[in-house]
């Protein structure tokens, strides 16, 4: 062969791997719809992923242009394709516009108080022990006092921690002495974003209150609207005021029938009301593998509306008559749904319950038509209702745990269910049955723990490596005799009666409480984990839905994604120094990994996500003075210089120690003010104006001096211009 012919034979060999890729596409086109909410989820990702705010006609132009080109070009089937890919991703990102404007709601720009604060009360979390005092309360239409109506419209929501017991009910309109702030920013550049969630939660502030309660009446201007507008909107807000209400009632029904931490769990089950449950109880249900069961998902709306199904369809076959002549299987259906969508509306419509709800009626409804029941497409469908109706969910750890355990579970029964082990089984005795069906609880455990954690991981920083365990004990208990024993309650409340369901019902809530208990305390139970990089997640997503979505042995490729986005773990550099934002804590990174933290006694929730993030359960504390971390950190009573990397670091508590830092370090954080140009100009400072402007710091060093041996991240530059973060003001004094 001649050397002039190789060039070509490298496109040959490239077009001929184009083809085998495109014909096996081609060979599972029936399942290119599932691929529908990953485009949509594309396109929101995309909308959050970006700097800035985008022009508000870029997704409709998008989505636009890109079916005008499919349209053209629809007898080329790859290009038709790639157009449908486009137009999803172009309605994603149009979609998330649409939202981020719709919910859009002024945020409380300064703190505000001690103040007078008046509103009408939305939903109220009950503390311990079904204590009004240590829970929270939501109020609407607020007022506070010395701020103009107009700055606090009625649509922003205000959500405040309670000191005293209060005696009102949703929908009375109280005042009290508070303390509000703007919803908190990232305690670090990429750590959760609070703000962004109570920004689509329509919520404008968060406070605490520092005296009692007491009632209010209403401004005219509420009375007024009331009496003109009786449907519309005020219709809604009656709507979920009045479910509001009945959720409180039936809360505090079940504490006063099943006090105790059985009580608190009972009512979250009941009513998605998680406040009085005590701390040590949820941390024993996390480090188990077991904090599932608290937040009402797929699992508790599943049972409710599986239990009224099979009990309704049951009562309705003891009728001979009914049972041949008419669809009973579909009239359990229809009651089923009723119940659920009741169900979820008393837990409070969270996003969380909202999907599970959806992918429940998705499956009633397949049984209204004679489809099957459970399938990709029908999870595909509900992913894409929920992205399109909620897009802002797509960055929950809820909605990314849920859909990844559901999808891994059908996409792993899809293939155990070719070799059809339920017909094996079936011919054998009750106790291959009962060995069945507990291998089925193990194999479940394992196929939804693996799925969920990378999330985990993500978003918690942690794994529960004896989750499996403790899921074989605790998911039978809740699916058989916890949530049955709820829907009697619920059915026996109406006559005063709930208390001969909930003692049972504790009981059971008491064995799972101990199997979280003794799990957790297993040697190891917990593993905390390094901070996952956001791309090493989009690598684990993508990897694990070519594994799931795909039907042929190309399938397999996706474990390189996963594995490449768990590898991501390992190959991501900690930040060197940490700065609060409000200047009150300090990190570095000793050369042996560990963090040290410049005060142990304030700014607990910070350094608790710092450590969280760093894979470490706790941090050492700086000296007052002396040396510590190996002798890289030397303190005195105006400050600390930090060595690492060939860099000295100064940071400075006290003005006073200015002067002879700027002189001797090779970058300087303050908490004071630094004036311009009182330190050298190749000198980098970070000081109280750039705390103030921007938030938070992260930087990391490398070996060298100033400022190119230092890459720094705040935590303005990664949320960027959006709505929800709030605009900083301030600047360097000259």
């Amino acid at each position: 062969m001649s050397p002039t012919s190789l060039p070509a034979a490298r496109p040959a060999l490239t077009t001929t791997a184009w083809r085998r890729v495109v014909a096996l596409a081609a060979a599972e086109r029936e399942r290119w719809s599932l691929w529908t909410p990953v485009g949509l989820g594309s396109g929101i990702g995309l909308y959050f992923a970006l700097p800035v705010e985008p022009p508000g006609w870029l997704g409709a132009v998008w989505l636009g242009l890109a079916l005008l080109a499919g349209v053209w070009l629809r007898h080329r089937q790859g290009v038709l394709v790639a157009a449908l890919a486009l137009a999803l991703i172009g309605a994603g990102l149009a979609v998330a516009q649409g939202r981020t404007a719709w919910v859009a709601a002024p945020i409380l720009q300064e703190d505000f108080g001690p103040g007078l604060v008046a509103g009408q009360l939305l939903a109220l979390e009950p503390g311990e022990d079904g204590e009004a005092a240590g829970g929270r309360v939501v109020l609407g239409q607020p007022r506070l006092a010395g701020l103009a109506a107009e700055v606090t419209p009625d649509k922003l929501r205000i959500r405040l921690t309670l000191r005293d017991p209060m005696a009102a009910r949703v929908g009375d309109w109280i005042e009290l002495p508070a303390v509000l702030r703007p919803p908190p920013e990232p305690a670090a550049p990429g750590a959760f974003d609070f703000a962004r969630q109570a920004y689509f939660q329509r919520l404008g502030a968060v406070g605490y209150a520092v005296g009692h309660a007491r009632p209010s009446d209403p401004p005219i201007e509420a009375a007024a609207d009331a009496a003109l507008d009786a449907s519309g909107w005020q219709a809604l807000e009656a709507w979920r005021l009045w479910w509001s209400g009945l959720r409180q009632h039936v809360t505090e029904r079940v504490l006063r029938a099943l006090p105790g931490r059985a009580g608190a769990v009972a009512a979250a089950l009941m009513t998605g009301e998680r406040a009085a449950i005590p701390e040590d109880v949820i941390e024993a249900m996390r480090d188990s593998g077991l904090a599932h069961l608290l937040a009402i998902s797929g699992l508790h709306l599943g049972l409710v509306a599986g239990l009224l199904f099979f009990a309704v369809r049951a009562a309705l076959a003891l009728v001979p008559r009914l049972a041949l002549d008419y669809p009973i299987k579909k009239w359990a259906a229809v009651v089923a749904g009723c119940g659920a969508f009741a169900y979820l509306m008393l837990v409070g419509a969270t996003l969380p319950a909202q999907r599970a709800f959806v992918m429940v009626a998705l499956v009633l409804l397949a049984v209204l038509t004679d489809r099957t029941a459970i399938s990709l497409r029908l999870v595909a469908w509900a992913a894409a209702g929920i992205l399109l109706l909620a897009p802002e969910s797509l960055l929950g750890a809820s909605f990314q745990m849920s859909f990844a355990a559901v999808t891994a579970l059908i996409a792993a029964y899809e293939v155990i269910g070719r070799g059809q082990p339920r017909a094996f089984v079936a011919q054998r005795g009750p106790a291959a049955r009962g060995l069945f069906y507990l291998a089925g609880v193990a194999a479940t455990s394992v196929i939804a723990g693996t799925a969920t954690t990378p999330f985990a991981i993500y978003h918690f920083n942690r794994m529960a490596w004896y989750g499996v365990a403790a899921n074989m004990v605790a998911v039978p208990l809740t699916a058989f005799w916890i949530m049955p024993w709820a829907l009697v309650a619920f059915c026996l409340m109406p006559f005063g009666l709930e208390r001969l369901a909930l003692l049972p019902m504790g009981w059971g809530i008491e064995a799972v409480l101990v199997t979280a208990e003794r799990v957790a305390s297993w040697p190891g139970a917990v593993a905390a984990v390094p901070a996952m990089p956001t791309a090493g997640l989009a690598l684990v997503v993508l990897g694990g839905l070519w594994l799931c979505l795909w039907w042929r042995p190309w399938r397999l490729a996706g474990l390189l994604g996963v594995a490449a986005g768990l590898a991501s773990i390992l190959v991501a550099q900690p930040p060197d120094l940490l700065v609060s934002g409000d200047g009150k804590l300090l990190a570095v990174r000793a050369p042996d990994g560990r963090l040290w933290l410049s005060t142990m006694r304030s700014a607990r929730f910070t350094a608790d996500v710092w450590l969280r993030r760093a894979g470490e359960a706790s941090g050492e504390a700086w000296p007052r003075a002396g040396a510590a971390a190996g002798g890289a950190l030397a303190c005195d009573p105006l400050g600390c210089l930090f060595h690492l990397k060939g860099q000295r670091v100064a940071l400075v508590r006290d003005g006073r120690a200015l002067d002879e830092d700027c002189r001797i370090a090779s970058l300087m954080v303050s908490l004071e003010p630094v004036r311009k140009g009182r330190c050298p100009a190749p000198l980098l400072v970070i000081d109280r104006f750039d705390l103030w402007r921007e938030g938070g710091h992260a930087l990391w060093l490398a070996p060298g001096t100033g400022a190119d041996a230092v890459r720094v991240e705040s935590v303005a530059a990664a949320r960027g211009d959006r709505p929800w973060a709030r605009p900083r003001g301030g600047g360097r004094e000259d």
